[in-house]
């Protein structure tokens, strides 16, 4: 029942609003001079080629930065294992030399024994 007199009131609303023309599409003089000059060519760059190129500049700009960053691991690392093979090579002269040391002292023990 509310919406009959809801649909009533309506449609008696609407008929009081008088329906307004649609405005027609025309031209004057001055927007018909513009209209007549020649749009500026553009060579348009495909999506193939657009999308090639993006995907060449990206890999390229990935490759550096792995590159670089690879570059920048492997001379850490070459350091470390330089600086453990410096310390290696101090530990085996210490031991050489104690080596030594303990073989002279047995000689001379031998020696004295003699």
């Amino acid at each position: 029942m509310a919406s009959r007199v809801f649909l009533g009131r309506l449609q008696s609303a609407s008929a009081a609003v008088p329906m307004r023309a649609a405005r027609g599409f025309h031209a004057t003089a001055r927007t018909m001079a513009d209209a007549t000059t020649p749009l500026p060519v553009r060579k348009p760059v495909g999506a193939f080629r657009g999308g090639l190129f993006g995907f060449l500049l990206g890999s390229t700009l990935a490759g550096a930065g792995i590159y670089s960053y690879v570059l920048r691991e492997y001379k850490a690392s070459n350091e470390l294992l330089t600086e453990d093979i410096y310390a290696l090579q101090a530990a085996c002269q210490r031991l050489n030399t104690y080596v030594q040391q303990l073989e002279e002292k047995m000689d001379a023990a031998e020696r004295k024994r003699k």
